[in-house]
């Protein structure tokens, strides 16, 4: 009896053994199905391009059609909710912008947190802003500006693209760093924000490279400095603001692709993998300089500790500031 019963457990053992690795075996590798890229804008713009344009890579290295699907609204806090509360498979992604790490700061009651409701998986773009005054502004750098809106006691006004967002915040926090006040005009948008600047309504203004530098090069407006940790390669003449005297000032657009959390640890390194392959591409580099973007990949772990260190900076400009957003 005692020999059957070890013959029967070892049977048991043998055949608990021979089905796992039948599941193991069987267990898809993915992707097996169209993977869904939520992004928080509408159709055009920055981020539509990075996001097709990474999605057409993925496409192409993954084998399985990668699915964009603009969800704007809520200044990207849709977007995140969907993707936060997705299936943490893989198959939903979000690709975000700098206010991924933002908002919390300036929305209360989200339902979502940046850091905890998410798997990050790299970076893919940074973008620095211009610091540009209009033509009337006698300023010829930073200094000169901080001194000229020191001496007219917060009578200098700047434009932004809305309040909150990084081109209204860039001046903020200079404003805590240099210790002066200026007057914030927000706009919906960069045209009719630079259509005042160009007037001489408002003095100065930070949009990115992209909106501004065509401006730059007609004179109309002048650059005084640009909002990188170091100078950029596509205006190599505008010196930074740590150049100018304000060490570890930097602002950056950026965008990044994230999963829900708790998404397999196997499926981000897949997904790592391939976006760090392609923002390697010449093509790609050529293709996100056109829109005025340097792909800038990461692993995922920077990606959770840049996002972490971004929402407590700008935590502490917004609480500052007592800014809401609208």
């Amino acid at each position: 009896m005692k020999t059957n019963y070890k013959f029967s457990a070892i049977i048991a053992i043998s055949s608990g053994l021979f089905l796992s690795n039948l599941v193991i075996a069987a267990e898809p590798v993915y992707p097996v199905k169209p993977i869904r890229f939520v992004l928080p804008v509408s159709p055009g713009g920055g981020v539509d391009a990075v996001g097709r344009l990474v999605g057409q890579e993925l496409t192409n290295a993954l084998k399985q059609q990668v699915i964009v699907d603009h969800r704007p609204g809520g200044g990207g806090n849709l977007a995140a909710e969907i993707v936060a509360n997705a299936t943490p498979d893989g198959y939903t992604l979000l690709l975000n912008a700098a206010n991924h790490a933002i908002n919390p700061s300036l929305y209360k009651n989200l339902s979502y947190d940046p850091v905890r409701d998410f798997s990050s998986v790299s970076k893919l773009s940074d973008q620095p802003y211009l610091f540009v005054v209009g033509s009337g502004v006698p300023a010829k750098d930073v200094k000169e500006f901080v001194a000229l809106a020191k001496s007219k006691q917060g009578a200098m006004t700047y434009a932004s693209v809305g309040a909150g967002l990084l081109s209204h915040l860039s001046m903020e926090l200079l404003k805590h760093i240099a210790k002066f006040e200026a007057v914030h005009v927000p706009y919906k948008g960069a045209a009719p924000a630079f259509l005042d600047v160009l007037a001489g309504r408002v003095d100065a203004f930070f949009p990115t490279i992209t909106s501004g530098l065509p401006h730059v090069k007609s004179g109309r407006v002048r650059a005084i400095a640009v909002t990188s940790g170091k100078r950029a390669s596509i205006v190599p003449d505008v010196p930074t603001l740590a150049e100018q005297g304000y060490p570890g000032y930097e602002v950056l657009s950026w965008y990044a692709l994230f999963a829900p959390a708790k998404t397999s640890p196997q499926v981000i390194k897949t997904l790592n993998t391939e976006v760090v392959k392609l923002l390697a591409s010449q093509v790609v580099a050529e293709r996100m300089a056109a829109n005025g973007v340097e792909p800038v990949s990461s692993t995922p772990a920077e990606l959770t500790a840049y996002v972490k260190s971004e929402k407590e900076k700008w935590g502490k400009v917004i609480k500052q500031s007592g800014i809401t957003a609208n």
